[in-house]
């Protein structure tokens, strides 16, 4: 199945005081993709405005949200498509969009942060660091997706720095957590995947993922991650496991134009095994 690239480069869901490099970020990806199977969804120049919620700059990706739905609805059928961020918070009308494509997909959460603040409990203020959350149903008006996941169709892979209140959660709500030891072992990531019961697979990346030996341009680094090469062995065995209806890649921050080509490599191996053709049939995923 081919992919149709979906740019999305919002920042106002970020809580750094970089946050506006992610646009950067996300040209810098755009400029690596087929123009023909690439579209761009427009995010509002302002910051936004709270409006009366706990969400910094809600009305702003209340609206990226809605202009994302309308884009993804518009992927041709066949197409699989693939979000490049900006920050994480586009994930929310993805994976939303996603579910609505196939019901029993789980989400395997690629990220050195658990995002599962709700905004009473966020000690930012920053919806990328509540969107988990958000699609698990827990969100502020407005940001609540139609379509809800389930808790334990939610894999937190590579995950190393959690909130006592993200931690509280994911031990009540019984949300898998794989750190990047187990995703340095694609067969036991995809077993733990498979055991969730799952029949298709939305795949999300944050960058920060990566150990940040492997790349710069991310805000919020944290050590101890995953290598690429373990990255793009884990990604493709979860394909070779599931059909893969969806993914995104999110908050490429690079700070100067050198710097976004020096982490364009690393960013383009997990782009190939995200629309390479799929292990499990030939053909690209299902």
């Amino acid at each position: 199945m081919p992919a149709t690239f979906v740019v999305v480069p919002q920042w106002q869901g970020s809580g750094s005081s970089r946050a506006m490099r992610l646009q950067d970020g996300a040209e810098a990806i755009r400029g690596d993709l087929p123009a023909s199977a690439t579209r761009t969804v427009e995010v509002p120049l302002g910051a936004g405005d709270a409006v009366g919620t706990r969400v910094n700059r809600f009305s702003s990706i209340a609206t990226v949200r809605e202009r994302l739905l309308r884009a993804l609805d518009d992927v041709p059928e066949g197409s699989m498509p693939l979000v490049i961020g900006g920050d994480c918070g586009v994930e929310l009308g993805a994976v939303e969009h996603a579910l609505g494509r196939a019901p029993g997909l789980a989400v395997v959460w690629f990220d050195a942060h658990a995002d599962l603040h709700t905004p009473e409990d966020s000690p930012s203020g920053a919806f990328h660091g509540m969107v988990a959350r958000a699609l698990l149903g827990e969100a502020a008006p407005g940001l609540v997706p139609e379509r809800v996941l389930a808790p334990e169709r939610l894999v937190l892979a590579g995950t190393r720095a959690l909130d006592p209140d993200e931690q509280r959660h994911l031990d009540e709500a019984g949300i898998p957590l794989l750190d990047p030891d187990v995703v340095d072992d694609p067969v036991a990531l995809a077993d733990a995947v498979a055991a969730t019961g799952a029949d298709a697979v939305y795949i999300h990346v944050d960058l920060d993922v990566l150990d940040p030996e492997d790349i710069g341009g991310v805000d919020f680094p944290e050590p101890f991650g995953v290598r690429v090469p373990a990255l793009v062995a884990a990604i493709r065995a979860l394909r070779e496991r599931l059909p893969l209806v969806g993914a995104g890649i999110t908050e490429f921050a690079p700070a100067s134009v050198d710097d976004a080509r020096a982490d364009l490599a690393a960013i383009l191996r997990v782009l190939s095994a995200l629309t390479a053709p799929s292990p499990r049939n030939g053909q690209g995923s299902a």
